[in-house]
């Protein structure tokens, strides 16, 4: 039976954050995840999720201005101090929360640029990052995230995403898997999760076209909430979604699952 994981900067959107935590528990969630957590105060996050009773599932490692258009920091040369130095709050937050895994998003990178030179960048963050992280029990993840909803991201297929964690070599970096982000940029979503399940530490959803809730789009989630199940995996399945008609009164897709 899938578990499910409520994200927070998309769904709830109508309250504030801390309040959406509470939501997402009333509504049958056991888990959340968001962006980023660092706005709020870590102790204020701890407790929330303490007197809710709900889980960490994930959240990411300082991403840059994301108000102001930057999508990840990871691969642009001109900001790894940045970056390492965002792994260390990351990690100060994640134990805080008691979070088993963190995401790092890549970056954008300017048409005509070295892509060698970037990905040596994303590389060689990533090899620093991956044993800070395993040296107080937390996953890294990298997300491959659509060229339509974001142009120019650095990841943006699972093939590149596997070259990385091959050119990293740690066995601390896993890939997280968006059905709708993959759904877009290559399809054949089973028979990839399949082939990569070892290396897939974390699941999202959202249907396509849209990214509004499962049962609104082309993707059969029946389907595939029980080939997760079939394949084994026991991780939560993030629902990284925009409500068409607010999130409470969209959430039957997910009823069948939820004791």
């Amino acid at each position: 039976m899938p578990k499910f994981s409520a994200n927070l900067s998309f769904l709830y959107q109508d309250v504030a954050f801390l309040d959406r935590f509470s939501a997402a528990a009333k509504d049958g969630f056991g888990a959340v995840e968001y962006l980023d957590p660092y706005a709020e105060p870590k102790a204020k996050v701890a407790e929330t999720l303490k007197t809710t009773g709900l889980k960490q599932a994930l959240f990411n490692v300082p991403s840059g201005d994301w108000a102001g258009g930057e999508r990840g920091i990871a691969c642009l040369p001109d900001r790894i101090e940045e970056f390492r130095s965002g792994v260390s709050l990351a990690l100060d937050y994640a134990k805080a929360l008691v979070c088993p895994q963190v995401n790092v998003i890549s970056g954008l990178v300017p048409k005509g640029a070295d892509l060698g030179a970037f990905e040596s960048v994303l590389v060689e963050n990533l090899k620093y990052a991956a044993p800070r992280c395993a040296d107080v029990g937390v996953k890294l993840l990298i997300e491959p995230i659509n060229l339509r909803d974001i142009p120019g991201f650095f990841v943006s297929t699972t093939d590149h995403a596997e070259r990385i964690l091959e050119k990293v070599g740690s066995d601390n970096l896993y890939i997280q898997y968006d059905f709708y982000h993959m759904q877009i940029m290559q399809g054949d979503l089973i028979p990839t999760f399949s082939r990569l399940k070892e290396k897939i530490a974390h699941v999202q959803i959202a249907d396509n076209p849209g990214r509004n809730e499962p049962g609104t789009g082309e993707i059969n989630y029946a389907f595939i909430l029980s080939e997760l199940d079939r394949l084994g995996y026991d991780g939560w399945v993030g629902c990284e979604y925009k409500p068409k008609a607010g999130t409470s009164e969209g959430l039957g897709w997910m009823k069948p699952y939820v004791r």
